[in-house]
């Protein structure tokens, strides 16, 4: 069983919008898929509420209130959306349960020194220390030929993480939301410039480089 965690303190970097397309692109694989939300605003749940039933069934967690507990033994890959403000002994907690890290920054000067201290936090933890868990960072809801872009760009390029994707801001992820989807469940003709985004870091994720 594989688990991926989307994880930063920093909050309003759409966890919940990176946690729930992953979700739906494993399961558009034929995968078995659990999606735990351990955020009280049930962000990711709330999806899940919405997610139509023709399409390919998601196991819904509140692992706020009971963690993995009622995991379905018959999934291959569990992806936990965690909550902002995560530090200290909540956070060893939540990387004991993660075997692969996405970690999604804003392009913004608040959220890159943000991610700066949430990094190093990070890479204090036991399981990470000890090379048990892989972190992988992407660029989220960017803009292309801005100068904040750019800064984000350069910023991921030189943080001692892997530098996985840079993912434009689009109103497929609001249109997909809505509807309990993912992108890659949207037309092609919509979707296909977020598909190409999506590609270097679903190959990741699909790769031994994002696993321990």
């Amino acid at each position: 069983m594989r688990h991926i965690m989307v994880l930063n303190a920093k909050g309003g970097c759409g966890k919940s919008t990176i946690a729930t397309n992953i979700a739906a692109y494993f399961v558009s694989e034929g995968a078995s898929v659990a999606l735990a939300d351990y955020d009280p605003q049930r962000s990711s749940l709330d999806w899940l509420e919405r997610r139509p039933e023709s399409r390919p069934r998601i196991a819904g967690l509140a692992a706020f209130e009971d963690g993995l507990r009622h995991l379905p033994r018959s999934a291959d890959i569990v992806v936990s959306d965690a909550p902002a403000r995560s530090h200290g002994p909540e956070l060893t907690d939540l990387v004991n349960h993660a075997e692969t890290i996405v970690v999604p920054v804003l392009p913004s000067t608040i959220d890159m020194q943000a991610t700066t201290s949430f990094l190093k936090e990070l890479k204090d933890v036991g399981r990470v220390e000890r090379k048990q868990v892989k972190i992988g960072a992407l660029a989220n809801r960017v803009r292309d030929n801005t100068l904040i872009f750019d800064d984000l760009d350069e910023y991921l390029t030189r943080a001692r993480v892997p530098y996985i994707a840079a993912l434009r801001e689009a109103q497929n992820y609001v249109r997909a939301y809505t509807r309990g989807l993912g992108i890659f469940e949207l037309p092609e003709y919509l979707a296909w410039p977020d598909w190409a985004e999506w590609e270097p870091l679903t190959a990741w994720l699909r790769s031994k480089r994002s696993q321990p």
